[in-house]
């Protein structure tokens, strides 16, 4: 081998390192090697100081940025994330209480609660997220916990992603008013964690007694929704079920309880492994009415048997007392039940509701805001009025031939006729009420030939002051007023002046001129009473049952209330509006031609009453029809005992065909009912 090679002359070299291209065949190297003038000999590239600069400078960036983000992360974000991470693990859930209840004058409770369970989906953010992540779901653990919910509860799966997908909640409500054998499993499963991020809520629901007879009144309470969450989320929940109409939305702050407050503690996976109150709930407070429930019932039994005799639909009856100004009954026809906006009630009797397909409107309220003309009912105020104006003495009697001819000064041949329903003749103030003289009122509201009238202007000033044009202030929500017209209106509204025609119109209460059946009662209550305009009350007390039940203190034999003085939280006094506006001698005068009508005038039927009664009847026309049939609104006022009044009764029947009486039987039936011996006992 030494002889071999010393033959080649091959060199020998002795040393640690063997360069690369020794032992490979690099030509990319060499090449390279080429272009940047580096030894043939070596094929890497050493890093030149920039590159080697920059580097470490990227790196130290790095190293700050992580650091700062840590310490933004522990030091200044760190008691933030902390609470979130608290509020992740911590749920503030509701412990709900009873919803105040409603009595009527007697002590007759009205409304109940009733419980009720709930399922309630606590993990709705985290699904919602998932979701949103994951549209197929497929990914989602939570998954297979929705769909054993569902079979459970018999709803699609897609039903119950919706309810969370519409949802901002992080609560969310899967079945409501579950069955006992339902609940049963269910509470089974949360209990045992098979169904993590779920829980049931005890609630109740209001349970209203014969609720078609007072659901104007009382009205409903409906499940809250998030504007209404989202406005008070201090007191309400999710769960909650807040007033949407009648007295439960106008004392909702009232009757509404004071929920309690349940932290509950949750794993990763949701499920519930602590629970701590940390507020204890407390009862609402409950509604004593002037109400009398008995009243209300006749009153809507016996309008239900006039609109079947007459064919109408609708109808609309108040009652009040006069002394204070409390609603002894409120009904409007036709009505609805109440009960359907509970949980459990039939969803196709809702809807069938909800519909409405013969518009007959159940859910308005005709006694605050339906408006009518009141034909003849406007009568007495408007003599009340002229006798304050000194238009004419009431002894004055004005002939009445069954019409008036008003002379047209542009065409002679062409007056003006104004009829009455028929001819009274020698007629004063008291009989022009007692029998209801058109031509006597179109006489002193417009005046005619040698008699001044009121006038426009004066007959709207006095219809204010019984308060024809303002809302009454009545604790319901869902009020209007009245309108009354005048030139202005009618220049601005129709580009024409205002005419005699205008002003006989409004004097017996046709033309413009429309008032809600409350007002018409108010006005009226005012000129039974003396001259004191009260402001219409439906509670008369707001008291607290809590402690127990109203029986105990209907035995209660100290006090005539069936609220002791112990369970009246307040009591809320009877308001005037105002008073004295009418001299008492000239609402004598009206009042004792109201009882003429009684004794035998337009209301000669209630003569047979038990007591005294003083009335005035109305008939408003609304048109005839293409077959000639005629429709009216039929009016009756009715107050007794006439020396002593302590009801107040005013009914309306719609649409009524042709000039049957319908209004006055009505009244006629409740008050011969009302003042039986029988009733009094």
């Amino acid at each position: 081998m030494e002889k071999y090679l010393k033959n080649k002359k091959v060199k020998m070299r002795f040393k640690e390192d063997i360069e690369p291209q020794e032992v490979l065949l690099d030509s990319f190297a060499q090449k390279r090697e080429e272009e940047f003038g580096i030894s043939e000999k070596k094929i890497e590239v050493p890093l030149s100081k920039k590159v080697l600069s920059t580097f470490y400078i990227v790196f130290l960036i790095l190293i700050l940025i992580l650091f700062a983000k840590t310490f933004q992360l522990q030091v200044l974000n760190g008691e933030k994330l902390s609470a979130l991470a608290e509020e992740n693990k911590f749920i503030i859930y509701s412990i709900q209480a009873t919803r105040g209840v409603i009595y009527d004058q007697d002590g007759n409770q009205l409304v109940f609660n009733k419980p009720s369970f709930d399922l309630a989906c606590i993990n709705a953010e985290k699904l919602r997220t998932c979701f949103r992540q994951d549209p197929d779901s497929s990914l989602c653990p939570e998954l297979k916990t929705l769909e054993e919910v569902s079979l459970i509860i018999k709803r699609e799966i897609g039903e119950l992603k919706e309810d969370i997908e519409k949802s901002e909640l992080p609560t969310v409500i899967f079945s409501k008013n579950l069955d006992h054998q339902t609940l049963i499993l269910l509470e089974a499963k949360i209990a045992s964690n098979e169904l993590p991020g779920f829980q049931i809520e005890r609630n109740f629901v209001r349970d209203y007694k014969e609720g078609s007879s007072f659901a104007h009144l009382i009205g409903y309470t409906g499940e809250i929704n998030a504007e209404e969450l989202k406005a008070d989320p201090e007191n309400y929940s999710i769960f909650d079920y807040i007033g949407k109409t009648g007295l439960e939305k106008f004392y909702e702050e009232i009757l509404r309880k004071n929920s309690g407050k349940l932290r509950l503690e949750k794993d990763a996976l949701g499920n519930i492994i602590s629970k701590e109150t940390i507020q204890l709930p407390g009862p609402g407070k409950s509604l004593a009415l002037w109400l009398d429930s008995d009243l209300q019932k006749k009153i809507e039994e016996e309008l239900g048997k006039v609109l079947k005799n007459v064919g109408a639909q609708k109808a609309a009856a108040v009652a009040l007392d006069p002394k204070t100004g409390g609603v002894l009954s409120l009904v409007s026809l036709p009505s609805f039940d109440n009960n359907l906006f509970q949980k459990g009630a039939d969803p196709e009797a809702l809807q069938d509701l909800l519909e409405d397909p013969l518009e007959l409107k159940p859910f308005f309220n005709r006694v605050i805001a339906g408006k009518y003309l009141t034909g003849s009912t406007i009568k007495p105020l408007i003599a009340s009025a002229a006798l304050e104006e000194k238009i004419i003495s009431p002894q004055k009697k004005i002939n009445c031939q069954g019409e008036i001819i008003i002379p047209n000064p542009w065409d002679p041949s062409s007056p003006t006729i104004k009829k009455d329903w028929r001819t009274h003749g020698w007629t004063d103030m008291k009989k022009a009420i007692a029998e209801s003289c058109n031509v006597y009122f179109y006489t002193i509201g417009g005046g005619f030939e040698n008699q001044e009238g009121l006038g426009p202007t004066k007959i709207k000033e006095y219809l204010e002051l019984f308060n024809w044009d303002e809302k009454t202030g009545i604790d319901l929500s869902g009020e209007v007023k009245g309108f009354i017209p005048d030139k202005e209106w009618k220049k601005k509204t129709w580009g024409q002046g205002w005419w005699d025609g205008d002003t006989y119109n409004l004097s017996i209460g046709q033309g413009y001129l429309l008032v809600t059946p409350l007002e018409v009662a108010t006005g009226f209550a005012s000129i039974a009473n003396g001259g004191k305009l009260f402001q219409p009350q439906i509670v008369q007390k707001i008291v607290d049952t809590s402690a127990g039940s109203v029986q105990v203190v209907k035995e209660d034999k100290s006090s005539s209330s069936p609220f002791a003085a112990a369970w009246v939280v307040k009591e809320i006094k009877p308001e005037i509006i105002r008073e004295n506006f009418i001299d008492p001698e000239n609402l004598q005068i009206v009042r004792e031609g109201m009882r003429e009508a009684v004794t035998y005038g337009s209301s000669v039927i209630l003569n047979s009453l038990p007591v005294k009664a003083a009335s005035k009847t109305g008939t408003a026309e609304l048109g005839c029809d293409s077959y000639g049939n005629c429709y009216y609104h039929n009016w009756v006022t009715v107050f007794a005992p006439y020396n002593d009044p302590q009801i107040v009764l005013t009914i309306v029947i719609e649409d009524v065909k042709g000039m049957q009486a319908a209004a006055l039987p009505v009244a006629k039936e409740v008050l011969e009912w009302y003042f039986s011996n029988e009733r009094q006992k």
